[in-house]
């Protein structure tokens, strides 16, 4: 549709005198805010790296569908934004509050139902990936002990991770108390980026310390040193922009602390505590019919040092007695 409008001379907003005329004074904050928002579309790229477990082959699938799905994504996009000011000016694409279907009335005519459909379509993909893949971030920090074990179990037969899914539902359910969405938008991509940053300096740490530990898919260090430089950008104009906005997402990242204190960092709980854990931990296994997955017979207990070994204790172990029945099979 967009190349029809071009073809029928509907490019004026195209033109570059049009294209980069200024409706509002140039500022610095709102250009990182600006990217962050646009950031969110693609978010995806990162979630993959949430379930390497279940990749086949992940050494060569893991980059090879971050190399195609990066490129493909931003080409979609562009041009769908292309084919919007053929037909809206650059007002009317910051009126609306659903571009695409605003879009449609205007072409489509009888036809417009398709896009809001399309839309719908596109946001319950959206939603299926990150539920499928968030979810293992609970699985797997519960698998290190920094969370309640019962949501490192999976189903007796279809292997999910059942706890962490619905931990997953109850939490977004939660940041739906807010009603406006750019800023759920702008509170969830601070808080991302943030932690994007810290892991790939980490992985720039690592690699000066560490330098001979075994490393399937390396690259080099120039790429995650300029992603640094326009994180620091991103994060530091978008705090003095929204100074509010960010510093609420920071207070929200924050309430991370005391449960950890309370969860992992002390060791040394009192009987009714753990008694309501072990409780609670009973009764979800029998409600979402969960058991812990059964671990590699390849990693043996002398290839984990004595650090790694307490990290990997959760909140709560079940004794001896009581998983007797709890069995479980090869996921």
């Amino acid at each position: 549709m967009g190349v029809v409008q071009i073809c029928k001379g509907e490019y004026f907003w195209l033109e570059p005198k049009n294209a980069f005329e200024n409706f509002q004074e140039p500022d610095i904050g709102l250009i990182a805010l600006a990217f962050l928002q646009g950031s969110f579309a693609y978010g995806g790229w990162n979630f993959l790296n949430y379930v390497t477990e279940e990749l086949v082959d992940p050494y060569k699938n893991l980059p090879r569908a971050i190399f195609i799905s990066i490129p493909l994504v931003t080409f979609v996009y562009v041009f769908a934004n292309v084919a919007y000011v053929t037909a809206m000016s650059p007002q009317e694409l910051l009126a609306s509050n659903a571009v695409a279907v605003t879009f449609g009335e205007k072409l489509l005519g009888v036809m417009a139902w398709i896009m809001p459909i399309s839309v719908a379509l596109s946001t319950f993909g959206g939603v299926n990936g990150s539920l499928f893949t968030s979810s293992r971030l609970f699985f797997a920090g519960a698998r290190e002990g920094h969370l309640p074990s019962v949501l490192a179990m999976i189903h007796v037969k279809r292997c999910t991770p059942i706890p962490a899914l619905l931990f997953t539902c109850i939490s977004t359910l939660l940041m739906l108390v807010t009603s406006d969405m750019y800023t759920l938008i702008n509170y969830v991509g601070f808080i991302n980026y943030l932690f994007y940053g810290v892991t790939i300096a980490g992985q720039i740490v690592l690699r000066w310390k560490k330098p001979d530990i075994p490393r399937p898919i390396k690259i080099n260090l120039l790429f995650p040193i300029i992603y640094l430089l326009f994180w620091a950008f991103l994060l530091i104009f978008s705090l003095w922009s929204e100074p509010v906005v960010c510093g609420i997402g920071l207070a929200i990242m924050l309430t991370g602390v005391p449960v950890y204190f309370l969860g992992v960092y002390w060791q040394h709980k009192p009987k009714c505590f753990n008694n309501f854990i072990e409780s609670l931990t009973l009764v979800s296994q029998k409600m979402c019919v969960v058991v812990y997955p059964k671990m590699e017979a390849g990693l043996g207990k002398e290839e984990i040092n004595g650090d790694t070994e307490e990290q990997r204790q959760p909140i709560y172990q079940p004794t001896a007695s009581k998983d007797k029945d709890s069995e479980q099979p090869q996921p």
